[in-house]
């Protein structure tokens, strides 16, 4: 029995991390579901190192990509193609911001938090152009909140 035992937990060890990690699908939109336009949803997404996010091209014209500066140190930046799903694993604990490239100016941003938003300061002090600006403060007031 203790050599079944050890055997488990070997076992149990040596699976990657990634087998108990969880995906969160983002839909990229032109309408959320509050009547926004050019948006993500959900707008912020809680997650844990080692989960995926998958984004959905709900609707055309959209893509995810990371934001300059808008990752936390080590994180891996990213680009996906217009119309076209992209996932992506987070890693390094804090705030990941990302857009829209095509609709950055209207608004179309979103966030996910990783543990602790460490870097939380850091992606406040981003330039954010004319309707990100909106955006962002919805985002940082639901991170602060905690929800």
């Amino acid at each position: 029995m203790k050599t079944f035992f050890a055997a488990a937990v070997a076992i149990g060890l040596a699976l990657p991390v990634s087998a108990l990690a969880a995906d969160h699908e983002v839909k990229m939109l032109n309408k959320a579901s509050d009547g926004t336009a050019m948006m993500f949803e959900p707008l912020v997404v809680r997650a844990a190192p080692g989960d995926t996010i998958t984004f959905i091209p709900t609707d055309k014209s959209h893509n995810s990509a990371s934001m300059k500066d808008g990752l936390p140190e080590g994180a891996e930046t990213w680009k996906g193609k217009t119309n076209e799903q992209i996932t992506v694993t987070v890693g390094p604990e804090g705030v990941y911001m990302y857009q829209c490239t095509p609709h950055f100016g209207m608004g179309m941003i979103g966030a996910v938090v990783v543990g602790q938003p460490t870097n939380l300061d850091a992606v406040k002090g981003l330039k954010y152009p004319g309707k990100a600006k909106k955006t962002a403060e919805r985002i940082f007031a639901e991170i602060e909140a905690g929800s």
